[in-house]
């Protein structure tokens, strides 16, 4: 059995965020998906369960933490080639997200990030691994 992720994010309007994930190029699972709740496919074995507050709280045994004003998570993806992370992260301030910082290019890995709507980090990485040190 492959092992899976799901990640989950409260939202404050989950229909914004559903429209600006599909302008990103992500799909959703309409098995998962309601008023309070749907699931984004990011590959075979990752999704992310965009939750309505209310619906993140029966899950969440702490108190939600204003994503715009703290950080609760860190949410890192591969991308294909340095291109890709520089068109989904151009993607996503068209679609309404931002950025807090220029790409970073460490040889062998190159990066950079937006954040979302809610406030929620996305890092977008290339790794050349013929290019890794030692």
């Amino acid at each position: 059995m492959t092992q899976q992720i799901y990640i989950n994010l409260a939202v404050q309007d989950l229909p914004r965020s559903v429209q600006f994930f599909t302008q990103l190029g992500f799909s959703f699972n309409p098995q998962f998906t309601d008023e309070n709740a749907t699931c984004m496919i990011v590959s075979d074995s990752i999704y992310v369960m965009l939750l309505t507050q209310a619906r993140f709280s029966d899950f969440a045994p702490k108190a939600i933490c204003n994503s715009h004003e703290a950080n609760e998570v860190l949410i890192c993806l591969s991308c294909e080639s340095r291109e890709a992370v520089d068109s989904q992260v151009a993607k996503a301030i068209s679609a309404g997200g931002s950025t807090y910082r220029q790409p970073k290019d460490h040889g062998f890995m190159y990066g950079h990030s937006f954040i979302d709507p809610d406030g929620h980090v996305w890092e977008l990485v290339y790794m050349d691994m013929s290019q890794m040190p030692g």
